[in-house]
């Protein structure tokens, strides 16, 4: 691994590339024909001698745009919805290219039957990130953020909602570029109830900047919300039904005039899921002898509905300074059923006895959010920008559950009923974000760019389990009875220097972040409060693009980046969801530390993109849960166990065979090992080593019939992977969908079916050991959902369904990302 890790510094350290020329700048402003008035969002593209797309961009509000390209001959297309597109032949020399006003006429033939040039593609792939644009996805139709993610190349959900990135779930997820609530406390929680109809895009970012907070190894997703630009009013509408019960709306609207632009959105959800499983567990006695079974047999329904709200208004000060306040509001409910039926046998595998154990739980959620966002454009030059950031943010979540476990023993045929307990958890968070960044150009191929962020956050969690007497009163179980305080101040400054000589571009940056947390547990611990030393972490970051050709860019970047242990991670006490299987918390973790190092070439052509990417990841102070088995009951527990590596090979291919007929195919292929160890009660070494090679891969294909009629169909694998106490299972899982325009292509009407096989079934192998030397290995099959049939409704407000190939750049939606 050291060769590896040699060879990837050595890409930073080329230097022997010959100067050559630099880039031109090209600028100009679109204007109306007739009225003069500047053309805000339209289309520029610039195209060289063999009609190959070099570059593009969307103009401003008042109709400015910005190329740049090397000294040649080109053809520049502008193209906007209802006007006559407009080619222009220019010569770029090495001067910067002034071209002044273009103006474009109305198309009269398309005044009264609009269509839209553009079709944006499923995946737009850049070389820092890659963009999903979900709306073109038709399994994702109706769906919500959780079924989004689950659908997108290298990334996985798991049967509690835990994102993963290329194998790891140390994954930081972002609503425009920002910590949000729509998230949840424990940052993926909420997802699922987010509609799909509310998101615009996701953008995968596996090696970020230090323009971003250093947190989440595996890389960070941000989730971009709708938002539109054009004047006037604007909007879009939803309805959805579905089998198992599925219900959802939302309204998404924009009305833009003058200087203010008002938005909003509201979606609705509800569903009713069903699922299950078991897990067949052997017990082993220190000589490895079977001494007992286990066999749970699992059943879960589970319904929720949820509301979100958010509202904004844009107002622009002057043309160059725009401050937007907007507001969120989430309120989710759900009524959750688990029941277990758990058979204990001797190691005959005769039936000694049986519980039912039936959990009722009603789960309460709201979110409040509000954000202030500032940012100034400077007149020298559009990308000289000042921006600043407040929001804050208080999310409240409450958990009251009833149990009762009635036991069967069969030794002497007595029926032992009625243990009822109750377990309340109120979980109450509160967030205070201030983040301010400054982007000043040099010159005509630097810049630089400073940034800080302060993210002051506070979470209290009350959690109380009492259990009936035989008097009828309740009493406190002290194992499971706590308050938790948990307080956490981040502040953090970065710098960032780009540069570009010739076909050389070059970004360094530096990040520094300071952690100050602290725990406390309050009356129920004695006040006894865990000091944890405040530290400061230094995070550098570089990236390395040499432009091959104009199609071809190859692209070599480092990050360091780390995973803080949460407040869920360090809560000691045990969580009561299982009483066979407990999850308790570690005070004494500390954060992992991992360096990612990254090598990829983007290679686009005419209607097909490719990127094809080596990377490879060394995480220190690797925190892993590890099984230990005390009095037939499973304590799983958070540890730093050691360290891992990880290479891999990531593919990634779009690919429009023709005007009818899409494909995009996504392969990862890693090899991860990990060495980690851990010491038991008795002071024993348990070794925790494991190595796994294992592939994950996505093909999806759509095709456009006559009449506006299309059809997809998506695949996905996943191969075996086997961590230190865990073999997972392969599996595989393939969507169906069908949507067709309507309503003079102003409405879409789909229908999907998610999970065409019912096969997305989790399943596991996972073993542990007790100080005693007694161990246990259990095989265990969940399915969170069953098959789900959707049928949505979609209509546009003065916009119709685009259509036809995307031909030149777009702005990112991401400001204040940091």
């Amino acid at each position: 691994m050291k060769i590896i890790q040699t060879a990837f510094i050595a890409i930073f350290l080329i230097s022997s590339f010959q100067l050559a020329a630099q880039k031109s700048k090209i600028t100009g402003q679109v204007v109306d024909n007739q009225s003069g008035k500047p053309m805000g969002y339209t289309n520029v593209s610039l195209f060289n001698e063999n009609q190959e797309l070099i570059t593009g961009a969307v103009t401003s509000e008042d109709g400015q745009f910005v190329l740049q390209a090397l000294p040649d001959s080109y053809t520049l297309r502008v193209q906007f919805v209802s006007y006559k597109t407009k080619e222009v032949p220019i010569q770029v020399n090495e001067d910067d290219l002034q071209l002044g006003k273009i103006s474009l006429s109305e198309d009269v033939d398309q005044l009264s039957e609009v269509t839209v040039e553009a079709r944006r593609p499923q995946m737009e792939m850049k070389l820092d990130k890659r963009v999903f644009n979900v709306g073109q996805d038709l399994s994702n139709i109706g769906g919500s953020a959780e079924s989004i993610l689950d659908n997108l190349p290298s990334v996985t959900v798991d049967v509690d909602g835990n994102v993963s990135l290329r194998g790891s779930q140390n994954v930081r997820i972002l609503i425009n570029g920002r910590p949000s609530g729509l998230v949840g406390i424990d940052g993926a929680s909420a997802l699922k109830s987010i509609p799909s109809d509310l998101i615009e895009s996701i953008e995968v970012i596996t090696n970020p900047s230090a323009r971003y907070d250093a947190e989440g190894n595996a890389g960070i997703i941000n989730i971009i919300l709708k938002k539109d630009k054009k004047a006037g009013v604007n909007g879009s509408f939803s309805a959805n039904l579905g089998y198992p019960l599925i219900l959802g709306g939302s309204a998404n609207l924009n009305y833009r005039k003058n200087n203010f632009n008002f938005f909003g959105s509201y979606g609705f959800r509800y569903d009713e899921n069903f699922g299950g499983g078991y897990r067949d567990q052997t017990n082993f006695d220190s000589l490895g002898n079977v001494s007992d079974y286990l066999y749970n047999d699992i059943d879960r329904e589970r319904s929720d509905i949820s509301h979100n709200f958010r509202f904004g208004l844009d107002y622009n000060i002057t043309d160059n300074t725009i401050i937007t306040a907007s507001f969120l509001y989430r309120d989710s409910d759900e009524d959750n059923r688990t029941y277990n039926t758990r058979s204990y046998y001797d190691e005959n595998r005769n039936l000694e006895s049986k519980d039912i154990r039936s959990q009722f739980e009603l789960e309460a959620e709201n979110v409040l959010e509000y954000s202030i966002n500032f940012t100034k454009k400077f007149e020298d030059n559009e990308d000289h920008k000042l921006t600043a950031d407040i929001q804050y943010r208080q999310n409240n979540e409450v958990e009251d559950s009833d149990i009762t476990t009635d036991t069967l023993n069969f030794e002497d045929d007595q029926f032992y009923e009625d243990i009822f307990q109750t377990s309340l958890i109120d979980e109450f968070s509160d967030n205070l974000l201030l983040q301010s960044s400054y982007f000043k150009p040099i010159g005509e191929n630097q810049s630089f760019e400073v940034g800080w962020r302060s993210n002051l956050r506070t979470i209290t969690n009350s959690y109380n389990v009492e259990q009936r007497t035989e008097e009828g009163s309740f009493v406190s179980l002290a194992d499971f009875t706590n308050d938790f305080i948990y307080e956490e101040n981040i502040h953090a400054l970065y710098a960032i220097y780009n540069t570009e000589w010739d076909k050389i571009s070059f970004q360094a940056g530096l990040r520094a972040e300071y952690t100050d947390i602290s725990t406390d547990f309050g009356e129920s611990g004695d006040s006894l409060l865990l000091d944890r030393d405040p530290y400061a972490n230094l995070f550098p970051s570089v990236f390395l693009t040499y432009k091959l050709s104009k199609l071809t860019d190859v692209q070599a970047s480092y990050s360091r980046r780390f995973d803080r242990p949460g407040f869920r991670s360090l809560n000691p006490f045990s969580n009561f969801g299982d009483n066979t299987n407990i999850r308790i918390g570690n005070p004494n973790l500390n954060p992992e530390f991992t360096d990612s190092y990254e090598l990829g070439v983007m290679n686009n052509f005419k209607n097909a993109s490719l990127y094809a990417g080596i990377y490879y990841r060394y995480t220190d102070g690797l925190i892993e849960r590890v099984n230990t088995l005390i009095d037939s009951v499973i304590y799983r527990q958070p540890q730093n166990i050691g360290f891992r590596n990880a290479i891999g090979l990531e593919n990634t291919y779009s690919h429009d065979l023709n005007d009818w007929w899409r494909l995009n195919a996504n392969v990862n292929v890693f090899y991860q090992e990990t060495d980690g160890e851990t010491i038991d009660d008795e002071g024993r070494l348990v070794d925790l080593y494991a190595q796994t090679f294992t592939m994950s891969s996505r093909l999806t294909s759509q095709m456009t019939f006559w009449d506006d009629l299309t059809f997809q169909l998506s695949g996905f694998y996943r191969a075996p992977e086997r961590e230190p106490q865990r073999y997972r299972k392969a599996f595989y899982m393939m969507d169906l969908g069908l949507s067709k325009e309507i309503f003079n292509n102003k409405g879409t009407i789909s229908l999907s079916v998610r999970d065409l096989f019912n096969s997305r079934k989790w399943r596991t192998i996972t073993s542990g050991s007790s100080s005693d030397g007694s161990s246990f290995e259990y095989d265990s099959e969940f399915q969170w959902r069953t098959r789900t049939f959707r049928l949505t409704l979609d209509y546009r407000l003065n916009s119709k369904k685009q259509r036809g190939r995307s031909e030149g750049g777009r702005g990112d939606n991401n400001d204040g990302d940091i």
